[in-house]
């Protein structure tokens, strides 16, 4: 067996500029680097080289419960690769692991390609903001970006609970109180609660998954608090429709009000490749809360919402498509990967031709 040099691996991860590293059984070690997966020339993995990478990083208590549930997830620190968030995982009984790299650095709005718009989400004194995307869409790196601004603009007290801790963010203007899920807390519910105790301003929740997250959540919004969080989600509705969908009967009229009177708006992105593979370009669509937003989903026709974004392009909300559109035009992204990413390709392709034509 031939063990596997995990400071090698990840110190070649962080000269690469690498996202992720991924140890799988029977294949050689994986690295992603801008969206794409190579393949490192090493011999492949075995189950015994991979069981002992497991064991040599976690420690008793998380063994256990890795163990238990056959899913973990952790932070570690890494003198080369930085901050390091690694989810174990089982496949044929045998333990695998996944690491991304959380970088040292928040880039700045410009650099993620972020919306202007969204600078005035961190001057809000209350209300709810959610950021959704699929897996590996830059969630967590926007969420972390909303943290910085508020920690260097405003005097204010931010507790934020992650599963785990991604970056570690200093004393500025606020106080920063981060808890990580196992570390200091021992579920993610228990510690979104105890944080309302915490007198804070700003609430930062790595991911609502749940019923009693998203309850939380809402009426945290409604009693004066900023609350930032993610959500697994393809698109603004259906971050909506989950939202909603989890609650029945009168629970369920209650976060519609809620929902309607809290929100501030949802972020729905994802990362995709340049057009010369160096990198990748956020496209994203955008809704902000207003009258007609707030109407739509106290009726429940949550449909409309792309009718509203659409309209509503003057006050900064944005369709996906429509920032396909313009990452296209600028030459950031290609052609085919606007139209496999496209809601609706066959108008995107229309437009697309048109502006060819002309």
């Amino acid at each position: 067996m031939k063990p596997l040099d995990l400071n090698l691996l990840l110190g070649s991860a962080s000269e690469l500029k690498a996202s992720d590293l991924h140890l799988v059984v029977g294949s050689p070690p994986a690295y992603c680097i801008n969206g794409e997966v190579i393949l490192a020339e090493e011999d492949a993995i075995s189950p015994e080289a991979a069981k002992a990478a497991a064991d040599e990083l976690l420690n008793d208590a998380q063994t256990r419960k890795f163990e238990e549930e056959w899913e973990l997830c952790v932070s570690m620190l890494h003198p080369e690769a930085g901050r390091v968030r690694v989810t174990f995982y089982r496949r044929n009984g045998v333990p695998e692991m996944s690491f991304r790299f959380c970088g040292d650095r928040i880039a700045d709005r410009a650099e993620l390609g972020l919306p202007e718009k969204v600078d005035e989400i961190a001057a809000r004194p209350n209300g709810l903001f959610l950021i959704t995307g699929p897996t590996g869409s830059g969630k967590t790196t926007t969420l972390n970006y909303l943290v910085d601004l508020i920690n260097r603009e405003r005097r204010c007290k931010i507790v934020t609970i992650e599963d785990p801790i991604e970056y570690v963010h200093q004393n500025r203007r606020a106080i920063v109180v981060q808890q990580e899920v196992l570390t200091d807390t021992k579920s993610f519910n228990r510690a979104l609660i105890h944080a309302l105790r915490q007198d804070p301003d700003v609430i930062v929740m790595g991911e609502i998954r749940d019923q009693e997250a998203i309850a939380t959540a809402l009426t945290a919004a409604e009693t004066g608090h900023l609350v930032l969080a993610t959500m697994h989600s393809p698109n603004v509705a259906h971050a909506m429709e989950r939202i909603i969908g989890v609650f029945e009967g009168g629970a369920r009229s209650q976060v519609i009000m809620q929902l309607a009177a809290g929100l501030i708006g949802v972020l729905s992105q994802q990362l995709l490749p340049s057009v010369d593979r160096s990198g990748r370009a956020l496209a994203y669509e955008l809704l902000l809360a207003n009258n007609a937003v707030r109407n739509l989903i106290r009726e429940y026709n949550l449909h409309q919402l792309e009718n509203i974004m659409q309209m509503g392009a003057r006050d900064g909300m944005a369709l996906m498509d429509d920032t396909l559109h313009r990452l296209y035009s600028r030459c950031e992204i290609s052609f085919n990967t606007a139209l496999t990413h496209a809601r609706e390709p066959d108008k995107i392709k229309s437009r697309m031709g048109k502006q060819q034509n002309g």
